[in-house]
């Protein structure tokens, strides 16, 4: 072979070596949270789309639990049980979500925001650490339901005390709360409808065009999907989900490779 063509051999081959994108090693993310979190209705299934193949994608979550009950049924332990068990990944991340049922009015569920609530946080993020994982904490996802143009925010003093936690135990946060009331907000109660698990009854989309949301119905247990201001369908599952990745990559860079934007 001529000299020139040797050297444009190499050349070409040494230029394809360098475009070819360094082999990413296996990670694990487990999600933690409560039913805004969980398959079928939560931005769980939407954010574990976006994962390339070298991530596994754990979703843990549960419907009904606050940062109390998902500990006392079992649940945590089964998640740390993942972490320790680690063989196969260069290192877990565990996404933590809880709120909505540490409220007041969850019998068996709620948690003291000023004391309780918190310390659950804590416990968790340093159980997380002492298991060689990566603990990130996430703010609830808002609600959708609507007065006046206005989204009903009853969710933001747990969001704060998330931040806090974080704060203190020098791990990132997500605030996909603050994140997600200023999307649902800017898309109005008629477009915030589309995120449910089903569409609106005709007088709660009537009440929607106003600025104002009606109460929604209240579900019946062998009916299906049914329209809330809480749980979301597919597609708000994969709007959420996607805002969450997005977070993730924000908050630890490292972590581009691994999810699609």
């Amino acid at each position: 072979m001529h000299p020139i063509s040797l050297f444009s051999a190499a050349l070409l081959a040494a230029t394809s070596a360098l475009a070819q994108p360094p082999e990413l090693p296996p990670v694990r993310i487990i999600l933690v949270g409560d039913s805004t979190v969980a398959l079928h209705n939560g931005w769980g299934p939407g954010f574990c789309d976006r994962v390339v193949q070298q991530v596994e994608c754990l979703n843990m979550a549960k419907n009904g639990r606050s940062s109390s009950s998902y500990r006392a049924e079992g649940s945590w332990q089964n998640v740390l049980d993942q972490v320790r068990a680690n063989p196969d990944h260069r290192v877990t991340y565990v996404l933590i979500q809880f709120g909505h049922n540490d409220q007041p009015g969850k019998p068996g569920r709620s948690t003291a925001l000023a004391t309780e609530f918190p310390a659950n946080l804590r416990r968790y993020v340093r159980e997380v650490k002492a298991a060689k994982g990566k603990a990130v904490l996430v703010t609830s996802l808002t609600r959708r339901s609507f007065r006046d143009g206005k989204v009903n925010d009853d969710l933001e003093p747990w969001a704060e005390a998330t931040k806090r936690v974080a704060a203190e135990e020098g791990v990132p946060v997500l605030d996909l709360h603050a994140e997600s009331l200023a999307a649902v907000q800017q898309m109005g109660p008629v477009e915030a409808n589309t995120l449910a698990m089903a569409p609106p009854p005709s007088a709660v989309a009537d009440s929607a065009a106003t600025g104002t949301s009606l109460p929604a119905p209240k579900a019946d247990g062998d009916a299906g999907p049914v329209f809330d201001y809480t749980h979301l369908g597919a597609k708000g599952s994969a709007f959420f989900g996607r805002m969450v990745a997005a977070e993730l990559v924000k908050a630890i860079p490292d972590l581009q490779p691994f999810l699609r934007p």
